[in-house]
């Protein structure tokens, strides 16, 4: 009897053993892991926010869901974690438009100089029929879901020479990124591009071989351009701004309810880096003051004309049609 007794005691615990074992290797199989991968540095608000993301889905779906993060170009570059979206080799990227518009040429048209009148346009931009439309476009194009919009801040200009009005700009060497809409205001007023890789713009500022460049404020107080530059021009040409992109294999997996918290949490993430990038961006004015620098207001209209007059729509792919009705939203 001891004999049976002691046989049954070791047949349940080695029915247990495995169930525990069974149990524990469903939960690890269940769990899906996947990369979230950006070109940024890991103290930029794109990056805290993204990792705040991941940490947050994770909690959301109870660990179903491990999102790796992955900044500062480890998965490639810009071009190439677009290009990972459907090889399969990263889940979630942020990225800017003119990237999405290699697939759906018109959802570039956010980059057309004077598109947005600021940051509170671009928001109320996302939340539009427009948007929705241009997203739908894209995802119709590329197989992608855009699931959210982070502001990246007011394009501006810096410059060696004095700028008070767009005849200011003819002649002036700038540099500029190789992105067309990008192009249109300096050309549109004259000034002469050069597309000098970003890695090597401070050298060029400080040896002369270009006059001037154009980023956000907050890129030109972190890449210490003002050390190499006198005038701040707040040209405001292009309110930038990046999109949070969800692979189409992954998207189509997911359930309903995981759509939308994976949707609620990149558009939490994306309001968390906004808040912080205009934070900074306002504080900056007065940092270039005190740095010596002057900081001179333009008359936008007058740059938003010359470049409507002189740069078609049609030359980018765009459609005036989608420009004028951003330009109705409030």
């Amino acid at each position: 009897m001891e004999e049976k007794s002691m046989l049954k005691k070791m047949t349940i615990a080695a029915v247990i053993s495995a169930a525990t074992l069974l149990a524990a290797t469903s939960a690890s199989m269940a769990q899906t892991k996947l990369k979230w991968a950006h070109v940024y540095e890991t103290s930029e608000p794109f990056h805290t926010a993204s990792v705040w993301a991941a940490q947050e889905i994770n909690k959301r779906t109870n660990g179903r869901y491990q999102i790796d993060v992955y900044p500062a170009s480890q998965l490639g570059k810009e071009t190439d974690i677009n290009q990972g979206l459907s090889l399969g080799s990263v889940d979630i990227i942020i990225s800017g438009s003119s990237f999405a518009a290699k697939s759906f040429a018109p959802i570039g048209v956010t980059y057309y100089p004077y598109t947005f009148r600021d940051a509170d346009h671009l928001l109320a931009y996302t939340k539009s029929d427009i948007f929705k439309e241009l997203a739908k476009g894209y995802e119709d194009k590329s197989g992608h879901h855009i699931v959210a919009v982070t502001y990246y801040g007011v394009r501006q200009t810096s410059s060696n020479k004095p700028i008070k009005t767009c005849a200011d700009m003819k002649g002036l060497k700038i540099r500029v990124p190789d992105v067309p809409a990008y192009l249109a205001m300096p050309r549109a007023c004259g000034a002469n591009t050069a597309p000098i890789a970003f890695a090597e713009v401070y050298l060029a500022l400080q040896n002369g071989t270009v006059e001037a460049q154009e980023n956000p404020l907050t890129t030109i107080e972190a890449k210490k351009f003002y050390e190499v530059q006198k005038h701040i021009v707040l040209t405001g040409h292009i309110v930038d701004h990046l999109n949070t992109v969800i692979a189409g294999a992954l998207w189509k997996k997911l359930s309903d309810e995981d759509k939308k918290i994976f949707t609620d949490v990149a558009q939490e993430a994306a309001a968390k880096a906004t808040g912080e990038i205009k934070q900074n961006e306002a504080k900056l004015v007065a940092f270039f003051k005190d740095k010596g620098l002057s900081v001179t207001e333009v008359d936008k209209n007058e740059f938003r004309d010359t470049v409507l007059k002189n740069v078609a729509f049609e030359t980018f792919g765009y459609r005036k049609a989608d420009w004028e009705k951003i330009q109705a939203v409030k």
